[in-house]
């Protein structure tokens, strides 16, 4: 449905050249794109809320998002972007750096890797780097390159590849395996950390594995797409609703609801404006923020009944 969706509907089965290519050249892979970035952040939130032990834990917790989103101001305030792929390439290492900070400032000196520590300073690394893309849009000005810029902050899918889509295929594929092989760990970290050790995990073994396949697949993620916030928070909530905490049934489930959810979001950024585009980044927020504050009513609701 995706497909035929845009400015000017098109049908599956036409054989006109021109719109042959915009199907296959254009459209495929904006569709497959948009699934593969909603399932990927989907799981990885799935993931780092069983972490952390934590419902407001999303993929972006780290600093990621700020340290890819200033990556990629990086390169186009320095007009790198006129190579290929430059900008991906620099939101990406960005986004690998603010983590790799993070890392590095919440290890103790006994080589473990401290909750609080990580969360703190993700919100640390995040306000820095938003501070340097700040300053680069600034110095920017309403050029053409601070216009580009914003609206890749807000998300979109409008620069979909196929190259682009077989790496995060392929990174999905490898990053998704490991996260879904340890979702019984996970279940067992959900009990605590030294009932997880009874159990026979080591917490803080599974810890670094596990960021290090959420850190690889976000920023991968990000790269390709920009910020698209809240389908790293929201969709894994609702499928915890309907198919309950076990991680075996919640990261499969999860990262096809977030799949589901972006492209259809994407479809709705593609025509509800159309021939104008809408940044799916804006979508999305606007279906998450007032479905996370009726999550977060009830849970208040129910809190106040027991």
């Amino acid at each position: 449905m995706g497909i035929a969706l845009g400015a000017v509907p098109i049908s599956l089965f036409d054989r006109d050249p021109t719109n042959l290519f915009i199907l296959t050249q254009i459209r495929l892979p904006r569709v497959l794109l948009a699934a593969l970035v909603g399932g990927a952040l989907a799981l990885c939130g799935a993931v780092m809320q069983g972490l952390f032990r934590n419902p407001l834990a999303d993929p972006y917790l780290l600093g990621i998002a700020s340290g890819a989103t200033a990556g990629a101001a990086l390169v186009i305030a320095l007009r790198l972007d006129i190579y290929w792929g430059a900008v991906p390439m620099g939101a990406l290492l960005g986004g690998v750096l603010a983590v790799a900070i993070v890392y590095r400032v919440a290890q103790t000196r006994w080589a473990r890797l401290d909750n609080y520590a990580l969360i703190l300073s993700g919100v640390a690394l995040a306000a820095l780097f938003s501070a340097v893309t700040s300053f680069l849009l600034f110095y920017g000005g309403a050029s053409h390159d601070a216009r580009r810029l914003i609206f890749w902050i807000l998300g979109g899918l409008g620069g979909a590849q196929w190259l682009y889509v077989l790496g995060l295929l392929g990174t999905l594929l490898v990053a998704g395996a490991v996260l879904v092989l340890f979702a019984r760990d996970l279940n067992a970290l959900a009990l605590g950390e030294e009932m997880a050790a009874h159990l026979g995990v080591e917490p803080r073994h599974l810890r670094k594995i596990l960021l290090f396949a959420v850190t690889l697949l976000t920023a991968v993620a990000v790269a390709v797409s920009g910020t698209i916030g809240f389908v790293g928070l929201i969709v894994p909530h609702i499928l915890r609703l309907i198919v309950g905490p076990d991680h075996r049934l919640l990261l499969p489930a999860a990262a096809l609801g977030g799949a589901v959810l972006l492209t259809l979001c994407d479809a709705g950024a593609r025509t509800v404006l159309a021939p104008a585009e809408l940044p799916i980044g804006i979508i999305t927020a606007l279906l998450g923020a007032p479905f996370f504050l009726y999550l977060l009513r009830r849970r208040a609701q129910l809190g106040a009944s027991l």
